[in-house]
C-alpha cells in the first residue's frame, strides 16, 4: 500500500525548506500563498528553472535512465511535495510513478549525471561521478527557491565504473528515512520526495531487491567537482562552474570582486558548523570522501552512517572502513581536510599567481578551527541547558562524555535525561541516574554541574528543561530502527516506513505513545553493521 506522510512538519505548522545557508526557516508568504490558499500542480505544470542543466558538457552529461521493472510507491514525503508546489495527489498518478521509478523522463527536462571525481578514504580517484544518480528535474518552488530533483539507483551511467548504477531497498530505505530525520532535527541536509520498490534482482553482499529514492536540494554540487578540473588541468571549467553556485545560491556575493574567495569561506565555515551539530547529536557520517561534500554546506549521501548507541569516541559506524578513518572523534578533523582539498582545487580562482592564491587560500582554511569550536561549544551548552560558554565548560562536558564512555551509556537518552536534574533540589534525578553505570563518578559530576547551572542568571529548572528537550531529541534513527523498517518493507508490509516518518518527524517530542522506538536497542540488535555496498 502507498503511504503518503507528511514527514518532518506536524500538522498546522508553516511549511520548511532548506535555504542556501543551510538553515531551516519557515516559508516566507508569497502571492500564492498568502491568505491560506495553496497552490495545487502536477509535476506538469510544476515550472522549471534549468540552471544547473544550462552549464552542459563538460559538467554533466545527458543519459536516460534505465527502466524499473514493476515499480511498486513504498512512500510518498507529502509536507516535502507542498513544499514544492506539488499536488500530493500525484502520489496516486501512474505517470508520476513512472517517472519516480526513471521509467519515463520528467516532461520538458532532459536528465544528466554529473562528473566529479575525489579523495576516498583519503585516496586520490580521478574519476568518479554520479554512477547511479540522475538529475531529472530543476523546479521553481511557490517560495521562490530553485530546488533539483535527483534519482538515486536509476541505472547505468558514464560514471558507473562497470557497475549496475543500482540502489537497494535496504540502503534506499535507510538514506530517504535518515535525510528527512536530519531536517527535522535542524541539520542541513538533502531530501527525499519519494521511495520507489522493484523486484527486480540486484547482487551485492547478497541477492537484494532494487530502489529508487527521489532526492531534493537546492543543489548537488560537490568538492569533487572542482577537484576534477583542477587535477586534470581544466582550470577554464572551475570559473563557470563557480559563478553558477554563487550566482544561485550565494547572491549576495555576486557583484564582489573578491567572490571567490567570500564563497570559500562561507563554505569552510558551513561545514565547519555541519560537523558540530554532526557531533552534538552522535551521527556519524560513515564515508566523508570529498566527492561526499556539499558545495553547500548540506549533509550529502547517506550510506553506512550511523546515530551512536552507546557512546564511543573511536566509534566506527561502517565496517568498511577498516582503519577507522572516519570514526565520530575524527569527523572534525576529516571535515577540515576536506576543505583544504576544495581550497587546493580553488586556486586559480583566487589568483593567477599561485604565492597570492596560497596566501588567500590558507587565510580561509585557517577560518575552519575557530568556527567549528565555537559551534560545537554552543551546542554542547545548549545540550547542558547553559545560556553561555564559560571557562571551565568544555571540561565538563569531556567529563560526562568520560561518564557515559566508561560505561557504554547511550548518548540519546543520557543528553536527553540531563533536563531532569533540578538546581532547587540536591536528590538524584529519577530517570537521569539509569542509563549510567559509573554512578560515583557521575554523583561527583552532578554536583559540579548543578552548581554550574545555579552560576547561570536564569536558574528556572522547568524553562531549562524545556530549552533542553528542544536541542536533545528523544528520538534519533537507530540501526535497529530502520532495519526493522527495511524488513518488513521487503516483505512487502511498507508500515514501518509511515511509522518512522511520522515519528522522526518530531524527534524532540515526548510522543508517549512511541516510548519504545526511544529505547536502546536490545543486545542482540546492538552491533548491525553497515557498509559502502549499497
Amino acid at each position: 500500500m502507498t503511504r503518503i506522510s507528511a514527514g518532518s512538519r506536524p500538522q498546522g505548522a508553516p511549511a520548511r525548506r532548506n535555504t542556501p545557508a543551510g538553515e531551516a526557516v519557515p516559508i516566507p508568504p508569497g502571492p500564492e500563498t498568502m491568505h491560506g490558499f495553496s497552490p495545487r500542480r502536477s509535476h506538469r505544470e510544476l515550472p522549471l528553472a534549468p540552471r544547473y542543466a544550462e552549464l552542459g558538457e563538460p559538467y554533466h552529461t545527458l543519459v536516460a535512465a534505465t527502466a524499473l521493472p514493476k515499480p511498486r510507491l513504498v512512500h510518498f514525503n507529502a509536507s516535502l511535495a507542498l513544499e514544492l508546489g506539488l499536488d500530493v495527489g500525484e502520489a496516486e498518478s501512474p505517470e508520476f510513478l513512472r517517472i519516480l521509478a526513471g521509467n519515463r523522463p520528467w516532461p520538458k527536462y532532459a536528465p544528466s549525471a554529473s562528473v566529479y571525481a575525489g579523495h576516498q578514504f583519503g585516496a586520490w580517484v580521478p574519476q568518479l561521478g554520479d554512477g547511479r544518480a540522475l538529475l531529472i528535474a530543476e523546479v521553481q518552488t511557490p517560495a521562490g527557491a530553485r530546488m533539483e530533483l535527483q534519482l538515486k539507483g536509476a541505472g547505468r551511467t558514464p560514471y558507473s565504473r562497470g557497475l549496475d548504477g543500482r540502489a537497494v531497498l535496504r540502503s534506499s530505505i535507510r538514506e530517504y528515512l535518515c535525510s528527512e530525520a536530519m531536517h527535522a532535527l535542524g541539520v542541513p541536509t538533502t531530501r527525499c520526495l519519494s521511495l520507489v520498490a522493484s523486484p527486480e534482482p540486484v547482487y551485492r553482499e547478497t541477492v537484494e531487491t532494487a530502489a529508487v529514492v527521489c532526492r531534493v536540494a537546492p543543489s548537488f554540487v560537490r568538492f569533487g567537482q572542482f577537484e576534477f578540473f583542477y587535477r586534470n588541468g581544466q582550470h577554464q571549467h572551475l570559473a563557470p562552474l563557480a559563478e553558477h553556485v554563487i550566482g544561485e545560491h550565494f547572491p549576495h556575493l555576486k557583484a564582489r570582486p573578491d567572490r571567490y574567495a567570500t564563497w570559500l569561506g562561507e563554505v569552510i565555515e558551513r561545514t565547519a558548523r555541519l560537523i558540530a551539530q554532526w557531533q552534538a547529536l552522535g551521527f556519524c557520517h560513515g564515508v566523508m570522501n570529498t566527492d561526499n561534500f556539499s558545495g553547500l554546506g548540506l549533509t550529502l549521501d547517506y550510506g553506512p552512517f550511523g546515530f551512536m548507541d552507546a557512546f564511543r569516541q573511536y566509534h566506527v559506524c561502517n565496517h568498511s572502513d577498516y582503519e577507522g578513518r572516519y570514526a565520530y572523534y575524527a569527523q572534525p578533523e576529516i571535515g577540515q581536510w576536506n576543505c583544504s582539498r576544495l581550497l587546493r582545487a580553488a586556486l586559480p580562482l583566487l589568483s593567477e599567481r599561485e604565492p597570492e592564491a596560497l596566501e588567500i587560500a590558507t587565510g580561509i582554511f585557517e577560518r575552519y578551527a575557530p568556527v567549528y569550536t565555537q559551534a560545537i561549544m554552543r551546542r554542547w551548552a545548549d545540550k547542558l541547558g547553559l545560556y553561555e560558554v564559560r571557562d571551565g565548560d568544555a571540561d565538563l562536558v569531556n567529563r560526562f562524555l568520560a561518564i557515559l564512555q566508561r560505561g557504554k551509556s547511550d548518548f540519546t537518552r543520557s543528553f536527553r535525561h540531563l533536563s531532569r536534574v533540578r538546581t532547587d533540589s540536591d536528590g538524584r534525578a529519577t530517570g537521569a541516574r539509569e542509563e549510567i553505570a559509573d554512578l560515583e563518578a557521575y554523583d561527583a559530576w552532578i554536583v559540579d554541574y548543578r552548581a554550574r547551572l545555579r552560576a547561570e542568571q536564569n536558574t528556572d529548572d522547568d524553562a531549562r528543561a524545556r530549552r533542553m528537550d528542544r536541542v536533545n531529541p528523544k528520538y534519533v534513527l537507530r540501526n535497529h530502527l530502520a532495519q526493522a523498517a527495511i524488513e518488513k518493507a521487503a516483505a512487502g508490509d511498507d508500515s514501518e516506513v509511515e511509522r518512522l516518518m511520522r515519528l522522526l518527524g518530531q524527534p524532540y517530542g515526548e510522543q508517549p505513545e512511541m516510548d519504545a522506538y526511544a529505547a536502546a536497542p536490545p543486545e542482540e540488535l546492538r552491533h548491525i553493521e553497515v557498509s559502502c555496498s549499497s
